[in-house]
């Protein structure tokens, strides 16, 4: 790989991590769903300071070719991400319930409570 891309690549993959970290700093943006994009950007950082590891990997894993080890681990990441993902839209899925519900239950206390006055 040539010099000057791996330098470009090098710049954008921190200046990415900065804006993660400063976004995370604001709190727009939760340290457990940013923790997996931190840990690709310093692995993709990684790679390109170092592009004879990804052939190494490739030639372990038993992967024909380097640009093939680098979708799968596209693919794995793109896994990971859609398992937090939906972890995280599980929780809050469960949580809205039970808020609904104990928003329901408080409702008709009120009710009932107003009814009781009136009467």
């Amino acid at each position: 790989m040539n010099i000057r891309i791996q330098i470009i690549i090098g710049i954008i993959v921190v200046m990415a991590l900065c804006v993660i970290v400063n976004m995370i700093r604001k709190k727009r943006l939760e340290l457990r769903y940013a923790l997996a994009w931190l840990i690709v950007g310093v692995g993709i950082f990684v790679l390109d300071c170092f592009p004879q590891l990804i052939t190494w990997m490739a030639r372990t894993l038993g992967i024909a070719s380097p640009i093939n080890m680098l979708f799968f681990l596209g693919f794995c990441f793109s896994l990971m991400i859609i398992f937090v993902l939906t972890v995280a839209v599980s929780r809050a899925s469960i949580r809205i319930k039970e808020l609904a519900q104990a928003l329901a239950l408080y409702e008709k206390r009120m009710d009932e409570k107003n009814d009781s006055k009136n009467d």
